[in-house]
């Protein structure tokens, strides 16, 4: 008969692959204290790590576990769940072309085809710079200005071929 194989110490994985920062790790202790269930920070904490590394690393998961006094499983759930957390590098900046029907219907398929030609990447890839990343959305929320597009925090809308350039070159 096999033996089975020992299930590692949580503290053990969370330092062994991925340490956190010491600001995001009492980032993300505050933000346990702000509700009665430590899994309702599993959004923040996951937000917490990806704006230092601008993805969550797959080793970072037992990490915030463990400050948030957690499973892996919960937070790996909540990772895989929310499109916003990356979980893979991501350019610089990443492109979210929203694909909602409102904006379906004004042309995001059109926009969509324009940034990628003018990116030379399709969804889901990063350009060879690292500079950008195009990724569908499903809502931007601007739906009375379709076609819409969001950059970091700035979102724009209506957008045509003709507004890219402009668009793009604020985006080192």
């Amino acid at each position: 008969m096999m033996e089975p194989t020992p299930v590692p110490d949580l503290k053990t994985i969370a330092t062994d692959g991925f340490r956190l920062h010491p600001d995001d790790e009492a980032a993300m202790r505050e933000e346990v204290g702000h509700f009665e269930q430590p899994q309702a920070a599993c959004i923040e904490a996951l937000k917490i790590v990806q704006r230092r590394h601008g993805w969550v690393p797959d080793d970072a998961i037992p990490a915030i576990a463990r400050v948030l006094n957690v499973g892996p499983a919960s937070v790996e759930g909540v990772a895989t769940f929310y499109s916003l957390i990356f979980r893979k590098p991501v350019g610089r900046h990443v492109i979210l072309v929203c694909d909602s029907s409102s904006c379906f219907l004004t042309g995001s398929d059109q926009l969509r085809e324009n940034l990628a030609g003018r990116l030379g990447i399709g969804l889901g890839e990063t350009t060879a710079d690292g500079r950008f990343t195009l990724l569908p959305v499903c809502c931007l929320g601007a739906c009375d200005g379709g076609p819409a597009m969001m950059i970091g925090d700035d979102v724009y809308g209506p957008v045509g071929a003709d507004d890219l350039p402009d668009i793009l070159e604020g985006y080192p």
